[in-house]
């Protein structure tokens, strides 16, 4: 990881930020007025390689990148972390700034929900299963949002990462269903050497919980594994998870669970392609993991 933070203090500051909504409209239908393409990447800030990965990606797809920096507070629950949140800003800027990256869209909550805001977004049942049984109302907020800042930042294509897979899923629902003209990408999820899938809650961990935590990609390779060799009973392979993950007892399990990849229903029998998807509690630090396996 040291790679990744060289240098970018020098890095010169060409990315322009933008807190206004009506400012970014007005940005976005000039570029669209001059026939350039939006690639746009949402983020909660604190940014690690894997959000840099979504970048480069948009980059690929479009004319313009926009990122933007905003830590949602209405997809946080009551007794959950919006307080303690990892921020740095001015970090956030200089590794954009790095790759590239035209614009920072970064609102202030109260003008994302300015005083009287009544309209949510809600893409029934998907967004009740996984994690959504634990985190109730948490992806109306993802939705809400990411529907607001379509609509602000006015993207041809939008990118989003395979390790919160559920998200991607309910995304590209919610797109569907309401006929937003933006194109979405999934990129792959990125991994640290020992296979601990980046996420800005891993500043949570202890050393001693970050090496307890790779348990989790270790439950979902055995899975993998098991697949490839030829098992098709799901349940044989959550017990075969559940044992090895219960045998770290720093690990609490919220959910481990075999699904069909476009509707996450889980499945009876491993047909064709799955998502194997996992929420396990290390310390302070609530983390997720899936992998997609195809026969």
């Amino acid at each position: 990881m040291k790679e990744f933070f060289l240098a970018w203090s020098t890095v010169s500051m060409t990315t322009k930020v933008v807190r206004s909504i009506a400012e970014m409209q007005k940005i976005a239908q000039k570029l669209h007025r001059k026939g350039k393409t939006i690639g746009f990447v949402p983020t909660m800030g604190y940014l690690h390689l894997g959000h840099l990965s979504l970048v480069r990606v948009a980059k690929r797809y479009s004319d313009v990148v926009v990122v933007s920096v905003f830590v949602n507070p209405i997809q946080f629950g009551p007794q959950e972390d919006f307080n303690v949140y990892p921020r740095d800003f001015k970090r956030d800027r200089m590794l954009l700034s790095k790759e590239g990256v035209s614009y920072i869209f970064y609102p202030q909550a109260r003008t994302m929900y300015p005083k009287g805001y009544k309209t949510y977004v809600e893409v029934k049942e998907l967004s009740e299963k996984l994690c959504g049984r634990f985190r109730p109302g948490h992806f109306i907020g993802v939705t809400t949002v990411v529907a607001k800042l379509f609509n602000i930042v006015q993207p041809d294509i939008a990118v989003f990462g395979q390790k919160d897979a559920q998200q991607a899923v309910i995304i590209k629902k919610m797109v569907k269903d309401l006929n937003f003209p933006v194109k979405i990408v999934v990129a792959p999820t990125v991994r640290e050497k020992d296979g601990l899938a980046l996420s800005s809650r891993n500043v949570y961990l202890t050393p001693q919980e970050r090496k307890k935590a790779l348990i989790l990609y270790q439950a979902l390779k055995t899975a993998q594994s098991l697949i490839k060799q030829g098992n098709r009973d799901p349940q044989k392979i959550l017990h075969t998870m559940y044992e090895l993950i219960n045998s770290v007892p720093e690990a609490k399990v919220d959910y481990i669970e075999i699904v069909d990849l476009d509707n996450l229903e889980p499945v009876s029998e491993i047909k064709d392609k799955v998502l194997i998807a996992l929420a396990v509690r290390i310390g302070k630090a609530r983390l997720i993991d899936n992998l997609v396996v195809k026969l």
